[in-house]
């Protein structure tokens, strides 16, 4: 029986060969299947509730949002009035907050969040002189409002992550209000339209329904 041999170099240069084959193969899954986010359970020494410490409470259960057609109107009493993309929002300035949310049935929970600032997107509206209130829409219909100068005095942001990841839909992705300091039904999900207005006396969702319009923490949500 005749046996034929490679060549030392030809059989080393061919596992190099498959190597590389194995190589590009698996880099192709992984970008098929891009590693998942995980969130984060801890912050500087504070531990952090989770997105499933949540409970779903919305007007009309979870939105699903297509972000490619997904846009946020900033108008109103503006100078520049403006409608953004997702991706166009994502050229503003950034922030980080450790904030607590506090739901008037009961529970909280305290996370991470990351998102836009609010004073650079009203800044770049030009608010007129004779605007004083900002008006939160979201897509089912739900709104909320605050005064203007409460958005820059403690520069809230409009968060579209949570403790590392991505705001899941249950919680208003793409984008949530953090109104720190405020009881929860201020924080409005799937922000659609940031509306400049001179009525400081709008009333809400829940705030025409008997809720405190102020919704300061440390007084009752109930009231004027």
């Amino acid at each position: 029986m005749n046996v034929r041999w490679f060549p030392t170099h030809t059989r080393i240069g061919f596992s190099v060969l498959m190597l590389l084959v194995m190589l590009v193969s698996a880099i192709a899954v992984v970008a098929e299947d891009p590693i998942q986010e995980v969130e984060i359970t801890e912050y500087e020494g504070d531990r952090l509730g989770s997105v499933d410490d949540f409970r779903q409470n919305a007007i009309r259960g979870t939105i699903e949002l297509d972000i490619e057609t997904y846009r946020l109107r900033v108008d109103g009493l503006a100078e520049q009035s403006s409608s953004y993309t997702y991706d166009e929002l994502l050229v503003f300035p950034r922030q980080q907050k450790l904030v607590t949310l506090f739901c008037v049935e009961g529970w909280s929970v305290k996370a991470l969040w990351e998102g836009l600032s609010l004073t650079a997107l009203l800044e770049a509206a030009q608010p007129l002189p004779e605007a004083n209130t900002v008006i939160f829409h979201a897509t089912d219909g739900y709104t909320t409002s605050l005064p203007l100068q409460t958005l820059f005095n403690r520069d809230l942001i409009l968060a579209d992550r949570i403790n590392g990841i991505v705001l899941p839909p249950a919680q208003g992705f793409p984008f949530m209000l953090v109104a720190e300091e405020k009881w929860g039904y201020k924080w409005i999900r799937w922000v659609v339209r940031i509306e400049l207005v001179d009525d400081p006396e709008y009333r809400g969702f829940w705030e025409s329904r008997g809720y405190s319009n102020d919704a300061e923490l440390s007084e009752s949500f109930f009231g004027p």
